[in-house]
Protein backbone atom coordinates (compact mmCIF):
# COMPACT_ATOMS: atom_id res chain seq x y z
CA UNK A 1 0.00 0.00 0.00
CA UNK A 2 2.80 2.31 0.79
CA UNK A 3 4.32 1.73 -2.61
CA UNK A 4 1.17 2.46 -4.34
CA UNK A 5 0.75 5.77 -2.59
CA UNK A 6 4.22 6.85 -3.55
CA UNK A 7 3.63 6.17 -7.15
CA UNK A 8 0.42 8.00 -7.10
CA UNK A 9 1.98 10.93 -5.42
CA UNK A 10 4.78 10.97 -7.94
CA UNK A 11 2.38 10.86 -10.76
CA UNK A 12 0.30 13.58 -9.36
CA UNK A 13 3.26 15.75 -8.65
CA UNK A 14 4.77 15.41 -12.14
CA UNK A 15 1.65 16.16 -14.07
CA UNK A 16 0.87 19.56 -12.65
CA UNK A 17 4.53 20.55 -12.81
CA UNK A 18 4.80 19.84 -16.52
CA UNK A 19 1.73 21.79 -17.43
CA UNK A 20 2.62 25.13 -15.92
CA UNK A 21 6.12 25.03 -17.48
CA UNK A 22 4.88 24.46 -21.01
CA UNK A 23 2.14 26.97 -20.53
CA UNK A 24 4.55 29.47 -19.17
CA UNK A 25 6.95 28.92 -22.02
CA UNK A 26 4.20 29.05 -24.58
CA UNK A 27 2.81 32.13 -23.00
CA UNK A 28 6.21 33.69 -22.76
CA UNK A 29 7.05 33.20 -26.41
CA UNK A 30 4.03 34.96 -27.88
CA UNK A 31 4.29 37.63 -25.27
CA UNK A 32 7.84 38.44 -26.38
CA UNK A 33 6.97 38.35 -30.08
CA UNK A 34 3.99 40.68 -29.83
CA UNK A 35 5.95 43.76 -28.78
CA UNK A 36 8.45 42.93 -31.57
CA UNK A 37 5.62 43.00 -34.07
CA UNK A 38 4.50 46.24 -32.57
CA UNK A 39 7.96 47.68 -33.12
CA UNK A 40 7.94 46.64 -36.73
CA UNK A 41 4.59 48.21 -37.22
CA UNK A 42 5.92 51.32 -35.62
CA UNK A 43 8.88 51.31 -37.95
CA UNK A 44 6.71 50.75 -40.95
CA UNK A 45 4.44 53.49 -39.76
CA UNK A 46 7.39 55.80 -39.54
CA UNK A 47 8.59 55.01 -43.08
CA UNK A 48 5.44 56.17 -44.92
CA UNK A 49 5.46 59.23 -42.74
CA UNK A 50 8.98 60.00 -43.95
CA UNK A 51 7.98 59.48 -47.59
CA UNK A 52 5.09 61.91 -47.49
CA UNK A 53 7.21 65.07 -47.38
CA UNK A 54 9.30 63.65 -50.26
CA UNK A 55 6.11 63.34 -52.29
CA UNK A 56 5.31 66.92 -51.44
CA UNK A 57 8.61 68.02 -52.99
CA UNK A 58 7.74 66.46 -56.36
CA UNK A 59 5.07 69.04 -57.33
CA UNK A 60 7.72 71.68 -56.81
CA UNK A 61 9.70 70.27 -59.76
CA UNK A 62 6.91 70.69 -62.39
CA UNK A 63 6.50 74.29 -61.32
CA UNK A 64 10.09 74.95 -62.30
CA UNK A 65 9.72 73.20 -65.64
CA UNK A 66 6.50 75.08 -66.31
CA UNK A 67 8.31 78.29 -65.64
CA UNK A 68 11.10 77.32 -67.99
CA UNK A 69 8.75 76.43 -70.80
CA UNK A 70 6.95 79.71 -70.27
CA UNK A 71 10.25 81.48 -70.74
CA UNK A 72 10.96 79.58 -73.99
CA UNK A 73 7.67 80.59 -75.63
CA UNK A 74 8.61 84.24 -76.18
CA UNK A 75 11.87 82.97 -77.73
CA UNK A 76 9.80 81.25 -80.44
CA UNK A 77 7.98 84.50 -81.02
CA UNK A 78 11.32 86.17 -81.67
CA UNK A 79 12.11 83.69 -84.45
CA UNK A 80 8.75 84.33 -86.07
CA UNK A 81 9.39 88.03 -85.86
CA UNK A 82 12.62 87.63 -87.81
CA UNK A 83 10.91 85.89 -90.78
CA UNK A 84 9.09 88.98 -92.15
CA UNK A 85 12.39 90.85 -91.98
CA UNK A 86 13.89 88.65 -94.72
CA UNK A 87 11.29 89.43 -97.45
CA UNK A 88 11.54 93.12 -96.70
CA UNK A 89 15.23 93.09 -97.52
CA UNK A 90 14.69 91.29 -100.82
CA UNK A 91 11.78 93.52 -101.74
CA UNK A 92 13.67 96.70 -100.95
CA UNK A 93 16.76 95.67 -102.91
CA UNK A 94 16.65 97.07 -106.40
CA UNK A 95 18.91 94.31 -107.70
CA UNK A 96 16.47 91.61 -106.58
CA UNK A 97 13.69 93.04 -108.75
CA UNK A 98 15.72 92.66 -111.96
CA UNK A 99 15.91 88.81 -111.96
CA UNK A 100 12.16 88.71 -111.32
CA UNK A 101 11.67 90.50 -114.64
CA UNK A 102 14.13 88.17 -116.41
CA UNK A 103 12.51 84.92 -115.18
CA UNK A 104 10.11 84.51 -118.14
CA UNK A 105 13.08 84.65 -120.54
CA UNK A 106 15.39 82.36 -118.53
CA UNK A 107 14.14 78.77 -119.39
CA UNK A 108 16.60 78.26 -122.29
CA UNK A 109 19.67 78.85 -120.11
CA UNK A 110 22.07 79.41 -123.00
CA UNK A 111 21.89 82.64 -125.09
CA UNK A 112 19.56 82.46 -128.09
CA UNK A 113 21.09 83.51 -131.44
CA UNK A 114 17.89 84.93 -132.89
CA UNK A 115 19.80 86.95 -135.49
CA UNK A 116 22.34 84.32 -136.56
CA UNK A 117 23.94 85.54 -139.83
CA UNK A 118 23.81 83.26 -142.85
CA UNK A 119 27.61 83.24 -143.22
CA UNK A 120 27.98 81.59 -139.78
CA UNK A 121 26.46 78.36 -141.17
CA UNK A 122 29.09 75.85 -142.17
CA UNK A 123 28.62 75.22 -145.91
CA UNK A 124 30.00 71.71 -145.52
CA UNK A 125 27.24 70.69 -143.09
CA UNK A 126 23.92 70.57 -144.94
CA UNK A 127 21.83 69.01 -142.16
CA UNK A 128 22.20 67.72 -138.61
CA UNK A 129 20.37 65.60 -136.11
CA UNK A 130 17.91 68.03 -134.52
CA UNK A 131 18.69 67.17 -130.90
CA UNK A 132 22.44 67.21 -131.50
CA UNK A 133 22.14 70.63 -133.10
CA UNK A 134 20.20 71.87 -130.06
CA UNK A 135 22.82 70.51 -127.66
CA UNK A 136 25.59 72.21 -129.68
CA UNK A 137 23.63 75.48 -129.95
CA UNK A 138 23.58 75.18 -133.74
CA UNK A 139 19.86 75.43 -134.42
CA UNK A 140 18.94 78.21 -136.86
CA UNK A 141 16.47 80.62 -135.27
CA UNK A 142 15.67 82.63 -138.39
CA UNK A 143 14.10 79.75 -140.36
CA UNK A 144 14.64 76.10 -141.20
CA UNK A 145 13.14 72.76 -142.24
CA UNK A 146 12.76 69.79 -139.89
CA UNK A 147 12.05 66.31 -141.29
CA UNK A 148 10.92 63.58 -138.86
CA UNK A 149 10.06 59.93 -139.50
CA UNK A 150 7.67 57.51 -137.79
CA UNK A 151 8.37 53.98 -139.00
CA UNK A 152 6.30 50.90 -138.24
CA UNK A 153 8.62 48.25 -136.83
CA UNK A 154 6.54 45.38 -138.28
CA UNK A 155 6.23 46.60 -141.86
CA UNK A 156 7.27 49.33 -144.30
CA UNK A 157 4.28 51.47 -143.26
CA UNK A 158 5.72 54.94 -142.61
CA UNK A 159 4.78 58.53 -141.87
CA UNK A 160 7.01 61.54 -142.57
CA UNK A 161 6.45 65.03 -141.21
CA UNK A 162 8.11 68.12 -142.66
CA UNK A 163 7.97 71.30 -140.58
CA UNK A 164 9.04 74.73 -141.77
CA UNK A 165 9.40 77.58 -139.29
CA UNK A 166 10.54 81.20 -139.18
CA UNK A 167 11.23 83.81 -136.52
CA UNK A 168 11.69 81.52 -133.51
CA UNK A 169 11.29 83.23 -130.13
CA UNK A 170 12.24 80.33 -127.90
CA UNK A 171 13.33 76.71 -128.16
CA UNK A 172 13.35 74.59 -125.02
CA UNK A 173 13.18 70.88 -124.18
CA UNK A 174 9.93 69.31 -123.01
CA UNK A 175 9.11 65.87 -121.62
CA UNK A 176 8.52 64.49 -125.12
CA UNK A 177 10.93 66.45 -127.31
CA UNK A 178 11.74 70.04 -128.31
CA UNK A 179 9.16 72.82 -128.24
CA UNK A 180 9.47 75.75 -130.65
CA UNK A 181 7.74 79.01 -129.80
CA UNK A 182 7.18 80.02 -133.37
CA UNK A 183 4.69 79.83 -136.19
CA UNK A 184 5.21 77.21 -138.86
CA UNK A 185 3.72 74.79 -141.37
CA UNK A 186 3.60 71.00 -141.43
CA UNK A 187 3.43 68.66 -144.42
CA UNK A 188 2.45 64.97 -144.05
CA UNK A 189 3.66 62.09 -146.21
CA UNK A 190 2.36 58.52 -145.90
CA UNK A 191 4.00 55.37 -147.29
CA UNK A 192 1.59 52.43 -147.50
CA UNK A 193 3.03 48.99 -148.43
CA UNK A 194 1.09 46.61 -150.66
CA UNK A 195 0.46 44.18 -147.78
CA UNK A 196 -1.39 46.79 -145.68
CA UNK A 197 -4.86 45.30 -145.04
CA UNK A 198 -6.79 48.51 -144.24
CA UNK A 199 -6.29 50.40 -147.47
CA UNK A 200 -9.96 51.30 -147.75
CA UNK A 201 -9.92 53.39 -144.52
CA UNK A 202 -9.29 57.11 -144.87
CA UNK A 203 -5.87 58.08 -143.46
CA UNK A 204 -7.52 60.51 -141.05
CA UNK A 205 -9.64 57.69 -139.54
CA UNK A 206 -6.93 55.06 -139.09
CA UNK A 207 -5.51 53.79 -135.80
CA UNK A 208 -3.10 55.73 -133.64
CA UNK A 209 0.37 55.64 -135.18
CA UNK A 210 -1.06 55.05 -138.69
CA UNK A 211 -3.14 58.18 -139.23
CA UNK A 212 -2.42 61.55 -140.74
CA UNK A 213 -4.91 64.46 -140.72
CA UNK A 214 -5.80 64.09 -144.41
CA UNK A 215 -8.38 62.34 -146.59
CA UNK A 216 -7.67 60.62 -149.90
CA UNK A 217 -9.00 63.67 -151.75
CA UNK A 218 -6.40 65.86 -150.04
CA UNK A 219 -3.44 63.70 -151.10
CA UNK A 220 -1.35 63.24 -154.23
CA UNK A 221 -1.05 59.45 -154.51
CA UNK A 222 1.79 57.75 -156.37
CA UNK A 223 1.90 53.96 -156.92
CA UNK A 224 5.38 52.44 -157.13
CA UNK A 225 6.38 49.37 -159.17
CA UNK A 226 6.15 47.17 -156.07
CA UNK A 227 2.56 48.43 -155.53
CA UNK A 228 3.50 50.55 -152.54
CA UNK A 229 1.71 53.90 -152.32
CA UNK A 230 3.37 57.22 -151.55
CA UNK A 231 0.74 59.75 -150.42
CA UNK A 232 1.84 63.39 -150.30
CA UNK A 233 -0.42 66.08 -148.82
CA UNK A 234 -1.42 68.66 -151.43
CA UNK A 235 -1.12 71.49 -148.90
CA UNK A 236 0.62 72.05 -145.60
CA UNK A 237 -1.18 72.67 -142.30
CA UNK A 238 -0.59 75.78 -140.22
CA UNK A 239 1.00 75.43 -136.76
CA UNK A 240 0.31 78.82 -135.16
CA UNK A 241 2.00 79.84 -131.92
CA UNK A 242 4.14 76.81 -131.20
CA UNK A 243 4.85 73.22 -132.16
CA UNK A 244 6.71 70.26 -130.65
CA UNK A 245 9.10 67.90 -132.41
CA UNK A 246 9.01 64.48 -130.74
CA UNK A 247 12.21 62.77 -129.72
CA UNK A 248 12.88 59.89 -132.18
CA UNK A 249 13.33 56.28 -131.14
CA UNK A 250 14.56 53.12 -132.88
CA UNK A 251 15.24 53.70 -136.59
CA UNK A 252 13.37 57.00 -136.61
CA UNK A 253 15.12 60.33 -137.06
CA UNK A 254 14.58 64.06 -136.74
CA UNK A 255 16.83 66.22 -138.93
CA UNK A 256 17.27 69.98 -139.32
CA UNK A 257 18.23 71.33 -142.78
CA UNK A 258 20.21 74.55 -143.04
CA UNK A 259 19.36 77.23 -145.57
CA UNK A 260 22.11 76.86 -148.11
CA UNK A 261 22.00 77.51 -151.89
CA UNK A 262 21.48 73.81 -152.63
CA UNK A 263 19.07 73.14 -149.72
CA UNK A 264 16.15 71.84 -151.86
CA UNK A 265 18.47 69.58 -153.80
CA UNK A 266 19.75 68.19 -150.50
CA UNK A 267 16.19 67.52 -149.31
CA UNK A 268 15.38 65.74 -152.58
CA UNK A 269 18.43 63.50 -152.28
CA UNK A 270 17.63 62.81 -148.65
CA UNK A 271 14.07 61.60 -149.47
CA UNK A 272 15.30 59.52 -152.39
CA UNK A 273 17.70 57.74 -150.06
CA UNK A 274 15.29 57.14 -147.17
CA UNK A 275 12.41 55.95 -149.40
CA UNK A 276 14.63 53.60 -151.36
CA UNK A 277 16.90 52.15 -148.65
CA UNK A 278 14.71 52.32 -145.56
CA UNK A 279 11.19 51.88 -147.00
CA UNK A 280 12.01 49.58 -149.98
CA UNK A 281 10.60 51.87 -152.67
CA UNK A 282 12.26 51.29 -156.07
CA UNK A 283 14.88 53.93 -156.74
CA UNK A 284 13.21 55.44 -159.82
CA UNK A 285 9.91 55.76 -157.95
CA UNK A 286 11.71 57.15 -154.92
CA UNK A 287 13.26 59.90 -157.07
CA UNK A 288 9.87 60.85 -158.53
CA UNK A 289 8.30 60.99 -155.08
CA UNK A 290 11.19 63.10 -153.74
CA UNK A 291 10.81 65.59 -156.60
CA UNK A 292 7.07 65.88 -155.88
CA UNK A 293 7.75 66.44 -152.18
CA UNK A 294 10.25 69.23 -152.88
CA UNK A 295 7.85 70.90 -155.35
CA UNK A 296 5.13 70.95 -152.65
CA UNK A 297 7.58 72.33 -150.08
CA UNK A 298 8.66 75.16 -152.32
CA UNK A 299 5.10 76.03 -153.27
CA UNK A 300 3.43 75.96 -149.83
CA UNK A 301 6.29 76.14 -147.31
CA UNK A 302 8.95 78.33 -148.93
CA UNK A 303 10.67 81.10 -147.02
CA UNK A 304 9.80 83.68 -149.65
CA UNK A 305 6.90 86.07 -149.35
CA UNK A 306 4.72 86.39 -146.26
CA UNK A 307 6.07 83.28 -144.51
CA UNK A 308 9.60 84.68 -144.50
Amino acid sequence: MANTKKTETKKTEKKPAAKPKTAAKAAAKPAVKKPAAAKTTAKTAVKPAAKKPAAAKKPAAPKKTAAKTAVKKPAAAKTTAKKPAAPKKTASAGKGAIPAVKKPGTPPVRPKPLERPADVIDPNVKYRNLFDAYAQNKLPFAHGYIISSFFDERSAYSIYEIVSYAGVKEIFPSSSGLQFISGGKKLHILVEPDIYNKKFIEPVSRAEGERIPKRFSELDIMIAKNQSKIMIAKEADETPGSFTVLRPYGLNFSVIFYELPDMYKTISEFFTNTLNKQRKIPESDAKKAAMQIVATIRKHMGFEGEFR
